[in-house]
């Protein structure tokens, strides 16, 4: 009956040593969470600028097109727009982001972003990352001071 006994109590103790160890992995699965980035990304004719912050606005990393190229006229290429994303992929990283919820931004007045744009969203879908939602923040004046160049526009 003794003997009984202290197997019984062996079990209880494998067993409790068995959900302390379930504890400690769950523990560890909390604290390797998937975090959310906002994607700030302003798309011009002549540049590419991404900006990624946390959720409180805190900066986590900026890559613009000049940092990646030197040639003027390729800041706001789509090519050089993957590379930017490539580069935030791997500073972004680190940081355990995996989602971005992305706003673009175009130049004020003008009807659509720049040629970036798309490519960045689509290569960091390639390299992994999540896309929850995509925001269009481009300025729109309402009324305001008169545009220059006259009642026929700006003429060559």
């Amino acid at each position: 009956m003794v003997k009984e006994k202290i197997e019984n109590n062996e079990e209880m103790n494998e067993a409790e040593e068995v959900e302390v160890e379930e504890k400690k992995i769950s523990k560890k699965a909390t604290v390797s969470k998937e975090s959310e980035a906002i994607m700030n990304i302003y798309t011009s004719f002549n540049n590419t600028i991404v900006h990624v912050t946390d959720m409180s606005g805190k900066t986590i990393s900026k890559v613009t097109g000049g940092m990646i190229t030197k040639h003027d006229r390729l800041k706001a290429n789509p090519t050089i727009a993957m590379f930017i994303s490539k580069r935030i992929a791997e500073e972004v990283k680190d940081s355990g982001i995996k989602s971005f919820f992305v706003r673009i931004r175009a130049k004020t007045r003008n009807p659509a972003p720049g040629p970036g744009a798309h490519s960045i969203v689509k290569s960091l879908t390639r390299d992994g990352f999540k896309i929850l939602n995509i925001l269009d923040t481009t300025r729109m004046p309402r009324g305001g001071p008169k545009v220059k160049g006259g009642r026929r526009g700006r003429r060559p």
